[in-house]
């Protein structure tokens, strides 16, 4: 699994996998009611894995809660340096590196809650935690920048005075404790989309206090009081655009959308490609959280005795996307096939085919 959790051991309701079994065991398939089995794979470098991640996760929350503390400290600094200067753009950039203490202190948050082991009740436990921060992250960042531009706006119509050295200089500072952030964040943004919602935030800021130096130089040296509004609305569109997709990609896990890198044709025709395999059906590929790609499907084959030969091929087969939570239903005939004429209950129908 390419992001595994704090135990080497889960639960799923009906079964139970050892992630340390060793070197080319074939993990269990459980049998269930109408012939419904899951499988789940195992191999020799699930344990080593398992402490790697597991120290990737303990250094990105250090640096995670250290990004926080540098950036609450310099807040202050730049709420006192923006009022004092009367630059919109400090002040924007103040009210980023606001959002950026509280998507940095949430970030930190559900990085310690999304580890806390599943109940009977949670049976996946706290993962979708990571989704909802990067969910919420993104959309403080748009209603931020929504802000930012009406106020640039109209500054754009009534120019005010800045004080451009004082300008200057807290923004130096900003675009200092920014780098020293991204910097630490950096490494840990591609693990989850929750570490890179807290990056994009510190990113944005990062931008932002170049954007704030360039207006503050132009200012000192030409006097053109519009550069300040003007950095504040480039600013603000590059923030969007990375906002946007962070929401954009956080709603497609929690609505169950088939990852964007895996093609369900591709995973569809790898199947059928099992030798034993006369139908694929109610095919569905999921993200449970970041790294952690689920899939259940119907399969039609005609052999009861070669189920379990099928079921581990088929297993084999779906791993090569990056697909290790296999839930599959063996089929002898298709379920609508199975229900009798005299049934009063609707035919079940394959949803896909």
């Amino acid at each position: 699994m390419a992001n595994k959790r704090e135990s080497t051991v889960e639960s799923y309701g009906d079964c139970v996998i050892d992630r340390q079994s060793a070197a080319g065991e074939a993990a269990p398939a459980y049998g269930l009611a109408h012939g419904q089995a899951h499988a789940h794979g195992g191999s020799h470098d699930h344990a080593h894995d398992h402490h790697a991640h597991d120290h990737s996760h303990d250094v990105g929350t250090r640096r995670l809660a250290i990004a926080l503390t540098i950036t609450a400290i310099f807040l202050v600094a730049e709420v006192v340096g923006g009022w004092l200067s009367n630059s919109l753009a400090l002040l924007a950039d103040a009210a980023h590196m606001l959002t950026d203490v509280g998507a940095l202190a949430l970030s930190l948050f559900v990085a310690w809650f999304s580890r806390q082991p599943a109940t009977p009740r949670k049976t996946y436990g706290y993962l979708r935690w990571e989704i909802l921060a990067a969910l919420i992250n993104g959309a403080v960042l748009l209603v931020a920048s929504g802000w930012i531009l009406w106020e640039s706006v109209a500054r754009l119509r009534s120019p005010e005075p800045v004080a451009g050295t004082l300008m200057l200089v807290v923004a130096t500072g900003g675009l200092i404790v920014n780098a020293v952030s991204a910097w630490l964040l950096h490494g840990s943004a591609h693990t989850s989309l929750n570490m890179r919602g807290a990056y994009l935030h510190v990113l944005g800021d990062l931008l932002g206090s170049v954007a704030t130096i360039a207006a503050a130089l132009i200012i000192r040296q030409t006097g053109w009081l519009m550069a300040d509004p003007i950095a504040s609305i480039l600013m603000t569109a590059l923030i969007i655009r990375g906002a946007w997709r962070l929401v954009s990609e956080a709603v497609d896990v929690l609505l169950e959308a088939t990852p964007a890198h895996i093609e369900l044709a591709s995973v569809r025709s790898a199947m059928h490609d099992v030798p034993g395999v006369r139908d694929v059906h109610d095919l569905h590929v999921w993200t449970l959280t970041s790294g952690v790609v689920a899939m259940s499907a119907h399969v039609v084959s005609p052999e009861p005795g070669a189920h379990q030969r099928v079921l581990e091929a088929l297993h084999r087969a779906v791993a090569r996307f990056g697909i290790h939570h296999v839930t599959i239903q063996m089929e002898g005939e298709p379920l609508d096939v199975c229900v009798p004429p005299s049934s009063s209950a609707a035919p079940l129908t394959p949803a896909t085919r």
